[in-house]
């Protein structure tokens, strides 16, 4: 549906700028003051702002696992995470990110497979049936020791454990095995077994994130996909003061929705120009499978399980009486690499900005998409700027790859990183202590850097050894 943009050598009324690229010096390690970018009055439009958002809390049923490197075999922690989610609910989360540390308290948004390493994965899909057929969804352990058969039975401890390493061969092409023979024979099952299943739907999300049009029009619609049974609608914060409603199709008021609804934003005839946001939230179980990044760098994490919980999504709408009249929405590309920036003009004048020195150009009345090249692992932070004081701010943290996908390169780890300019490369490592259980780091020079799996630290150099499967 959308094309690349046309990069243009444009300067002309509608133009846009990008307001701020947030700057770090290369000394990450000793400290340097970060600049925020962008203006007092951007609009921070983390990406993914769709389904749940909750803090990890730990590991919290785990068994141990051994990594057989080249240099020795490693033993770390394997098994659930708990997570809570903000507004009420409890998930149970998996890594599929083996080589990344864990930082305390993370913030995690859910995201579709293509924002994480999974995107790439041939066998996501595996991991999902994974998730489907062992603990907790199946939470009858003679049951699961029966099918995978274990004679001597599974505790949960042993369930968890073998399902996480089980997980680790596919997300991670990790050679690693389970401590305990009951969990081993458990992974062994698991990964013998399993097969490809499709990614699932987002628990709630809002369809296209953004809108733009003219005062006295509808502007959408906006489609709400959700597995929860309803929705609470909450219209713009200053709705009774702008004269902005949300509508259904049938122009009436919409305090509610369900899956397959349509809202839109109906804005007076006489509304200068200006911008507005509508949530959607509801309640319900998180879809077994969906992973979920985090806003620093931690690692990236797969649901196993999920109580009822309360899920939100937001979408944004701009209007101007005349001239470009842009919708402007982001969210990662691990296939490519970077940061997809979409932007609709729904305007009667061409739409301008420059992004990383370049200027690109959208007509009126057009759609186009532009990938932002980023570095893994890389910060990034800044602002694109419109008309009538639209300041639209896109801020994270690219973590594509899990370090299987990396070779040659000593592993490093950031805990607490600080953004970075625009696909300038991140080489320094800030050695702060991670979020992992009863860890002392360990600092050997500047190639070296404490790692957390699960709940415990190690330190790892070199290629890592790939699995050899059927």
């Amino acid at each position: 549906m959308f094309s690349a943009f046309s990069a243009l050598s444009v300067r002309g009324r509608g133009a846009a700028r990008l307001a701020a690229i947030t700057l770090v010096s290369g000394l990450l390690a000793a400290g340097a003051t970060v600049a925020a970018a962008g203006t007092a009055s951007a609009d921070e439009a983390a990406q993914n702002q769709r389904g749940a958002t909750a803090t990890i809390g730990g590991l919290k049923t785990y068994g141990d696992a051994v990594i057989h490197e080249t240099d020795g075999d490693l033993q770390v922690s394997a098994g659930l995470f708990e997570m809570s989610v903000e507004g009420g609910g409890t998930l149970q989360t998996y890594c599929v990110d083996l080589y990344n540390p864990t930082q305390k308290d993370a913030k995690y948004h859910e995201t579709d497979w293509s924002g994480t390493s999974l995107g790439a994965n041939k066998d996501a899909g595996r991991i999902r049936w994974i998730l489907e057929n062992s603990y907790p969804q199946v939470n009858d352990l003679a049951e699961l020791a029966a099918k995978a058969g274990i004679a001597a039975g599974l505790t949960e401890q042993d369930a968890a454990a073998g399902t996480q390493v089980a997980i680790w061969r596919y997300s991670d092409d990790a050679d690693v095995d389970a401590a305990d023979p009951q969990a081993e024979k458990l992974a062994d099952y698991l990964e013998n077994s399993a097969r490809d299943i499709a990614e699932p739907a987002a628990s709630l999300t809002l369809d296209p994130p953004a809108v733009s049009g003219r005062p006295g029009e509808l502007l959408g619609p906006v489609t709400v996909h959700t597995n929860a049974a309803g929705a609470t609608v909450t219209p713009p914060a200053d709705a009774a003061m702008s004269g902005v409603r949300i509508v259904g199709k049938d122009g009436r008021p919409a305090t509610s929705a369900s899956n397959g609804s349509e809202l839109y934003f109906d804005v007076p005839e006489d509304a200068a120009g200006g911008s507005a946001d509508l949530t959607v939230q509801a309640s319900t179980t998180v879809p077994v499978g969906r992973a979920f990044a985090s806003e620093s760098r931690s690692q990236t994490q797969i649901l196993a399980g999920s109580s009822e919980s309360t899920v939100s999504a937001t979408v944004s709408a701009t209007w101007a009486k005349q001239g470009a009249v842009p919708a402007l929405s982001a969210v990662r590309n691990c296939t490519e690499g970077g940061l997809d920036i979409t932007a609709v003009n729904q305007g009667d004048e061409e739409f301008a900005f420059e992004l990383m020195g370049t200027e690109y150009a959208i007509a009126a009345g057009e759609s186009r998409t532009v990938t932002v090249p980023l570095q893994e692992d890389q910060a990034y932070d800044f602002t694109i700027t419109g008309p009538d004081g639209l300041a639209k701010r896109f801020t994270g943290v690219l973590d594509c790859r899990t370090r299987s996908s990396e070779t040659g390169a000593t592993t490093q780890t950031l805990s607490e990183p600080s953004p970075a300019t625009v696909a300038l490369p991140t080489t320094d490592v800030n050695l702060a202590e991670t979020g992992g259980s009863a860890t002392t780091p360990l600092i050997a020079g500047t190639a070296i850097a404490l790692v957390v799996i699960g709940g415990a630290a190690l330190v790892l150099t070199g290629r890592k050894q790939n699995r050899a499967r059927d």
